[in-house]
């Protein structure tokens, strides 16, 4: 459905801008008949100027539609350059405030959520972050430097897949087991939530990187929290561990 969406996208911005284009030229055509028939130089000279008028705005309005801007963000000890365009400030603005609004980086203190929930927020984050990679619709890599999609794809395969590959059966075997029991019976509630602690840290990293390549000004301040101990100033990506390859399904 995403590629298809994404094509019917596309086809509907060529025909907006062939539109557009057949618009501009009629405009063009009827000017320049106008003025071999009257044959005014006034007219001319207006004419002409509003043409220059409207290349020099035409030719502005797409420079700073896609204009590039270059973040650096420390990756295990190198350098991520992107040149982020429009379309990947985009993405890494959707992407941002994906994981902004969901317990990936929101706080869940002892005694108090819903462990199920959790999984299933972070589950569906791990959906939408792969929803884009899978799909037809994905700009190439750019020629120069990385692409958001990459960073994507180390939380991914980093981050989120082995937490969700080692706790969802788990809570799902007592849950199981135990129907009738509260999750806070659970052997391994303490031990859950401790290692979600820690994905949230890291997880926060990722996606203060990922503001910081959609612009968004200060993007720590949308998950800081007072009972948080945060570094600030770095958004150096922690150390990576290898991907557990029975991931979540």
């Amino acid at each position: 459905m995403t590629a298809r969406r994404g094509q019917v996208t596309g086809v509907m911005r060529m025909v907006l801008r062939a539109l557009l284009a057949a618009i501009v030229g009629g405009v063009v055509g009827t000017a320049a008949y106008s003025i071999s028939q009257t044959g005014g130089q006034r007219l001319s000279i207006v004419v002409g100027c509003l043409i220059g008028v409207a290349v020099v705005l035409g030719t502005e309005l797409y420079r700073r539609s896609a204009r590039l801007t270059d973040v650096q963000l420390v990756v295990l000890g190198s350098q991520m350059s992107f040149k982020a365009k429009t379309d990947m400030r985009q993405a890494a603005q959707r992407m941002f405030f994906q994981a902004a609004t969901r317990i990936a980086t929101r706080p869940l203190e002892d005694g108090t959520g819903n462990l199920r929930e959790a999984l299933t927020s972070l589950k569906t984050l791990f959906d939408l972050y792969r929803e884009p990679l899978e799909s037809e619709s994905t700009p190439p890599p750019p020629a120069r430097g990385d692409s958001v999609y990459e960073l994507a794809l180390d939380i991914l395969n980093f981050e989120l897949a082995p937490f969700l590959a080692k706790w969802h059966p788990r809570l799902r075997e007592f849950e199981e087991s135990h129907p009738d029991q509260d999750e806070s019976a659970w052997p391994e509630n303490a031990a859950f939530r401790e290692e979600l602690r820690m994905l949230q840290e890291n997880l926060r990293h990722y996606v203060i990187g990922l503001g910081e390549i959609a612009g968004i000004r200060d993007p720590e301040r949308h998950l800081h929290r007072s009972s948080w101990s945060t570094t600030r100033g770095g958004s150096a990506v922690p150390r990576q561990q290898a991907a557990d390859p029975g991931t979540t399904r």
